[in-house]
This record gives structure tokens, sequence and C-alpha cells, in this order.
């Protein structure tokens, strides 16, 4: 299924404002004490702005690709899946060697199966499969115990995930989506994802864009922590 012309352009105008976001953010909070140049942006904000107009959109399987894009891109850590829901991206990760935990309030049941969108067949949950969970709200001091957390379209948790990232220095990933219960509210003619973004650079994190090929919501950024780092 392909994006709408309109949809598409509005996405990729949201993209490239993140990329600047993404270079604002070295400026603002690389130090240039010794007069020696701003880092690059790591090759993964080169990979990510690609032209990518002709790549069919997903209909669904956004856990899956941003698993995929998780395990070829962040070395294997500690994660926190926030308002991983079923904890089907939780079980993908831990399948993966990573060790990831769901955090929601509302306790679900995994899955019994998925779509394996590299072999394109349908994957079984073994019945006895679980995930750890910690069923609550999250608090950012949570993040004490995770070198990364994800909100992948994590109402009310947004800022709460920044705040902790800053706090603990671990790293982030947040692909935002509504503005509910968020204690800010962007000015007007500013997007949810670059409100977040400008948040995050003033709380002195160096962020690079993320876009991931499913339909809604796919445009977010991530900032890597003390533990949390990219594949070389």
């Amino acid at each position: 299924m392909m994006a709408k012309p309109k949809d598409r352009k509005k996405v990729d105008q949201l993209h490239h404002k993140l990329i600047e976001l993404a270079i604002c953010s070295r400026q603002i909070n690389t130090s240039a004490t010794d007069n020696s140049p701003l880092p690059k942006i790591n090759t993964l904000l080169t990979h990510s702005t690609e032209d990518n107009r002709k790549t069919p959109r997903m209909k669904t399987f956004r856990f899956q690709l941003l698993h995929q894009w998780l395990i070829h891109n962040i070395k294997p850590c500690r994660v926190a899946d926030i308002g991983g829901g079923k904890g089907l991206l939780t079980y993908l990760l831990r399948e993966s060697g990573w060790d990831a935990t769901v955090i929601d309030p509302e306790n679900q049941a995994l899955l019994l199966k998925h779509k394996d969108i590299i072999t394109g067949k349908r994957a079984i949950i073994p019945f006895e499969a679980n995930v750890p969970r910690i069923d609550g709200q999250f608090e950012p001091s949570m993040a004490e115990n995770f070198d990364l957390l994800i909100g992948l379209h994590a109402h009310g948790c947004n800022i709460k995930i920044i705040d902790a990232a800053t706090k603990y220095n671990t790293g982030f990933l947040l692909l935002p989506c509504c503005i509910i219960d968020e204690p800010l509210y962007p000015v007007r003619g500013i997007s949810w994802v670059e409100s977040l973004a400008d948040y995050a650079i003033q709380k002195g994190h160096l962020i690079d864009p993320l876009r991931l090929n499913f339909k809604g919501q796919n445009i977010g950024f991530y900032s890597l922590g003390k533990e949390a780092s990219v594949h070389s």
C-alpha cells in the first residue's frame, strides 16, 4: 500500500524537520571548547535521509518493523518497552537476545501468533511463553534499571521518558502519537513530534530521526545513553 502523495509530503516535511533538529542538537549540546569540529550525525541519520518515496508502506506490523530496526542498528541492552501492551516487541527482542521488559498498567496476554515480516509467514508463539512485565504506569525512577527506554505510541509517557533518560543517562527511542495526558502542549503550527524533539534538545540530548514504513504516525527520534550504543 502506497501513501497518498499529500500524506507522503507531510511525512517527508516532518522527517526533514527532525533532521534539522538533529543537527541543531549537536550545535547546542556539544562542547566546542577545544575548537574541534562538531561530531557528524552518525551513519544511521545518513541512511534515514534516503529518498524512500517508492518504498511501500506496510499497513500494520509496527512492532516487527521496530524490532528489525533495533536489532540491525542498536547493540543488545536492557530495554523498557513502555506502554508495550501485549508485549510482542518485548517478545521479539528477547528472542533476539535482548533483556526486554514491558511496562504497562494493563496486564494483557501475549499473542499466540504474529507475522514474520522476514519470511512472510505466520509465526506461532508457544502457549507457555511469557515476557517480563511491570504492571503499572511508567515513572522516571524505573529508568535506573534500563539502558534504553522505548515509547512506541506510548500515550502520556513521552515527557516522562525524556526526563527519565536525562536523569539516569539512559538512551530512549520515541515514536509518539497523541498528546493524551502529557504535561506539555505544542504551540500552534508546531507538531507534537517536533515539540518533543525540541524538549529533548533543551534537556541536553543529541537526537537522530527515525522513520519506519508502517501506516500511521511512523516518525520519531532517538538518543543513546551511556550503555545503549549503535552497531559499528
